[in-house]
């Protein structure tokens, strides 16, 4: 079979071998938490507890703030030392409750969903809402939402997005190696909420284990009477497939207007990882505390992937993977294209941490870059089909009249411009800058 794919894209060094054939582990809990209280898009949480409390795994610690929010709930069982605000992966210090574990894990009651498979989609959702379930590929929108498009725009596919093109990243890939029914489980639930008749499951054909894994089991899946057509599409090895538009655009060949969101074309997409929550929510009642996260990288003695509880330091991480190698230079949460290089690692992961990734001194561009020889390689590879030198320029003078904000708001920061600039220009960091100011001006700053 052909694999699908987008217009522009590139193809960097993936660096997936290093964890890819690791099977996951179970990591250590550590003595202490910092369970941060901006784990997603939306609107802020309310606290529940305060200094003192005693919590166990699984509790609400603090709940969604309105419809487009996502609860949080206690990593372990312990006592709540602070609710002061600790480091967080953008920099800033933000609110988070930090928790000293007890070393019991002791569990709340859960409650899962009686006959999940002929539960109606309002107690399946109320089921997702109460665990704080979120987009686990990184967006961490809350999952619930997304889940409930208003009613004139109704959905007949349904995407998983297994792409996870990434470099480095094999979170998602091992989930789909290991849990492959809990999966496809979990997008049947998905589907039957959305009322969709078509199942699509994206996979880059650099993961053939993860496509056998998840064909094997979507042969043996009894399907429900609304899925009409099911099946497992390999896509071809290039960034950044798993971006959505480009994702719905190589599956079913339906393009995302301008401004517009997959829901806009009768798509919704969910990321594996994020079905996997959603099976676990309504089959087992556990709330979103403990997720795959991937520690990689050549800067680090010994990759790997692991179950990780949310809150858990990421010193924590590096430790479990051997420590340092002593070249170590750069950590990032997240990946080479996509993800944000730290100051340190005493920052939490997140429910939408899918990766630490530690490159080595030989491996990290220096600070200096030259000016635009307006080569246009950026508008080549750019899968929105943008002009990254042409943004990025007006952004860096400060020209802000001059930038079309559907354009700009129009680019998904995926860095394939970035990659191929020959002046090494950090096209991204100023179409952010842009970003930043026009949402500044949106609340009259």
């Amino acid at each position: 079979m052909i694999s699908k794919t987008f217009r522009g894209g590139i193809h960097p060094y993936y660096g997936k071998e290093l964890a890819a054939s690791r099977e996951t582990e179970k990591l250590p809990l550590p003595d202490q938490f910092f369970v941060s209280l901006e784990q997603h898009i939306g609107a802020p949480v309310k606290l529940l507890v305060k200094k003192g409390d005693e919590v166990k795994a699984g509790q609400l610690i603090a709940e969604a703030g309105g419809f487009v929010s996502a609860n949080i709930h206690a990593p372990t069982s312990g006592k709540v030392t602070s609710t002061d605000p600790v480091d967080h992966v953008s920099g800033r210090k933000v609110p988070a409750v930090t928790i000293k574990a007890d070393g019991n894990d002791e569990w709340v009651d859960l409650e899962p969903v009686d006959s999940p498979e002929s539960a109606d989609p309002k107690t399946l959702l109320d089921a997702i809402r109460r665990a704080g379930v979120v987009g686990m590929g990184g967006a961490s929108f809350p999952t619930h939402v997304k889940l409930s498009p208003p009613d004139d725009k109704p959905i007949d596919t349904l995407i998983l997005n297994g792409a996870e093109c990434e470099p480095y990243l094999t979170a998602d890939h091992r989930i789909m190696v290991e849990k492959p029914r809990e999966v496809l489980l979990g997008a049947l639930l998905e589907a039957r909420i959305l009322g969709a008749s078509r199942l699509f499951i994206g996979v880059e054909d650099n993961k053939p284990d993860a496509i056998k894994a998840l064909e094997d089991e979507v042969e043996g899946l009894q399907l429900p009477e609304n899925i009409k057509e099911i099946s497992v599409v390999p896509l071809e090895t290039k960034y950044p497939q798993g971006s959505e538009k480009q994702l719905i655009k190589a599956i079913t060949d339906r393009n995302v207007p301008v401004k517009g969101l997959p829901m806009d074309v009768g798509v919704v997409v969910s990321n594996v990882a994020t079905c996997y929550a959603v099976w676990d929510a309504v089959y087992n009642g556990r709330p979103v505390i403990e997720r795959i996260v991937t520690v990689t990288g050549r800067g680090v003695v010994e990759p790997g992937n692991y179950w990780v509880r949310i809150g858990t330091p990421v010193s924590h991480l590096i430790e479990a993977a051997g420590g340092y190698e002593d070249d170590a230079a750069k950590l990032i949460i997240g990946g080479p294209m996509m993800g944000f290089a730290q100051g340190t690692d005493a920052v939490p992961t997140m429910k939408s941490t899918n990766g630490v990734l530690v490159q080595t001194r030989d491996e990290v561009q220096g600070p200096d870059f030259a000016p635009c020889i307006r080569c246009a390689r950026c508008v080549e590879v750019c899968p929105m089909n943008l002009p990254p030198f042409l943004l990025a320029a007006a952004a860096e003078a400060g020209r802000y009249d001059v930038l079309d904000q559907d354009v700009l708001f129009s680019c998904v920061e995926c860095g394939s411009c970035a990659y191929v600039c020959p002046s090494r220009r950090p096209l991204v960091q100023f179409i952010r800058m842009g970003k930043a100011y026009f949402r500044g001006q949106k609340k009259g700053k």
